[in-house]
């Protein structure tokens, strides 16, 4: 049997968790990209240290190693589509917390137009309504690369538009006319 597996988090909490300041920005992005709590920030604000770590890294090596080695971290961000093919290693270290959660799935299906707000786009995509390429996604964190934005749709077809209150209205006045046609026909 053996014991059950210990999971790590895939993000680090902030060391000063109460500082003012943070705690407005990451309010703001929260606002804006549509996060439900304040650790899908922090998972996306690890794989964005994680690159500028592999970055700082690279540049401290020499120029045989460094080119080795840059190769694999340039593609991997050019394939999510954070940065584009002709940046260079110095164009990692200015990368903000933004570039990256512009890539995730829910962000995605609104800047393409398949929902109309932040909110509705995690309902639809939780709700198995957005696949990729035939693929369906229940992630809103999912980061789309570059070769997959083309093929997000919706899996089946959905309606988003609200019934016109015009056409309730006048099917109620309608109703309302054929109320007082029927007392008039009694009374004659």
């Amino acid at each position: 049997m053996g014991d059950p597996r210990k999971f790590s988090n895939k993000y680090e909490r902030p060391m000063r968790l109460w500082d003012l300041d943070r705690l407005k920005d990451e309010k703001g992005l929260k606002r804006t990209y549509g996060l439900k709590n304040m650790r899908e920030l922090w998972v996306m604000t690890q794989h964005l240290k994680k690159a500028r770590r592999d970055a700082r890294r690279l540049l401290s090596l020499s120029e045989e190693e460094r080119a080795r080695d840059i190769g694999k971290l340039m593609n991997k961000l050019h394939k999510l589509g954070i940065i584009p093919k002709e940046a260079k290693l110095e164009d990692i270290l200015s990368l903000t917390v933004k570039d990256v959660l512009e890539r995730r799935l829910q962000t995605r299906v609104v800047r393409k137009g398949l929902a109309k707000t932040m909110a509705q786009s995690r309902q639809l995509i939780t709700h198995g309504f957005i696949s990729i390429g035939g693929r369906r996604i229940s992630a809103p964190s999912y980061l789309v690369t570059s070769d997959e934005e083309e093929r997000i749709s919706y899996t089946r077809p959905i309606d988003l538009e609200p019934p016109a209150p015009v056409e309730e209205a006048k099917e109620e006045e309608k109703a309302e006319e054929k109320a007082e046609e029927k007392p008039a026909e009694a009374a004659a």
